[in-house]
């Protein structure tokens, strides 16, 4: 197993101690029936075969129609690599999580990741499995494997997944923190950096208007700087008093996993 593989399965395994010891990690009070199915599914479909088959894909047209450009940019130094990440990548991601949260379509293939009461690691990969199929930041990180970005991307993924498996925890990890004073200026400057638990709580709240939720911003994944730099941010360092969708039909496990094939009638 590679390297970064057994690192990503051990920050994901020690998030998930953390979170059980603390708060429970599979007694929420608020998950209800087909919670614990959505999330299996969807992330074992990412990790089994979405990313791998869209990697695969990738290499299968490189080598078959620009072979001239495979690890045609493999001599760049670290540095630039990691920033081509950062950009094709995350900023990506930024702008495809943005679109989801106003084009119906993508919501619905989005939803899933928001149809729960709770925060957990539990749901860092639930989504529909279309909606990661046609993820263009996914896309973007296999070309740039193609282009000889592999190593950086085997320590950028690792940096990416600790941040966003933090974020979605449901342990208050940098609410300590924000009470230091002599952290008070690193933290000013983390929390408008990467995704913190409190950031990103507020874009999974429920009601928009308790004041903290704002679930039509907080978009980033590994830099909530994109958030700042687009003017979609919001800073309070609260957590909303409740998760979940608002003033939406409910919805199946087999419509979060598969829609558009199933549908409701609501749907």
């Amino acid at each position: 197993m590679k390297p970064e593989i057994i690192a990503i399965l051990g920050i994901f395994a020690a998030f998930s101690v953390f979170e059980m010891v603390r708060v429970g990690l599979f007694r929420k009070s608020e998950a209800v029936k087909g919670d614990g199915l959505v999330e299996i599914v969807s992330t074992l479909a990412l990790v089994g075969f979405t990313q791998p088959f869209i990697i695969a894909s990738v290499h299968y047209l490189g080598t078959n129609f620009m072979p001239q450009y495979e690890n045609a940019l493999a001599h760049w130094v670290i540095p630039a690599q990691i920033a081509m990440f950062l950009v094709f990548e995350d900023m990506l991601q930024y702008w495809w999580h943005r679109l989801s949260h106003s084009v119906p379509f993508l919501y619905k293939l989005h939803r899933p990741h928001h149809n729960l009461g709770y925060m957990s690691v539990r749901l860092v990969y639930r989504n529909s499995l279309l909606y990661y199929l046609i993820m263009p930041s996914i896309w973007g990180a296999a070309l740039m494997i193609y282009l000889g970005f592999g190593w950086a991307y085997a320590f950028y993924i690792v940096v990416k997944l600790t941040v966003i498996t933090g974020a979605h925890c449901d342990v208050q990890w940098d609410a300590p923190l924000y009470k230091i004073k002599a952290l008070s200026p690193v933290m000013w400057v983390v929390e408008r950096l990467i995704s913190t638990p409190s950031t990103h709580s507020m874009h999974h709240g429920r009601h928009k208007d308790d004041g903290i939720t704002h679930y039509k911003g907080n978009y980033g994944n590994l830099l909530f700087f994109w958030d700042v730099l687009f003017g979609t941010a919001k800073i309070t360092r609260q957590r909303p008093p409740s998760y979940g969708v608002e003033n939406l039909p409910d919805t199946t496990v087999g419509e979060q996993l598969f829609w558009p094939l199933i549908r409701t009638k609501n749907s």
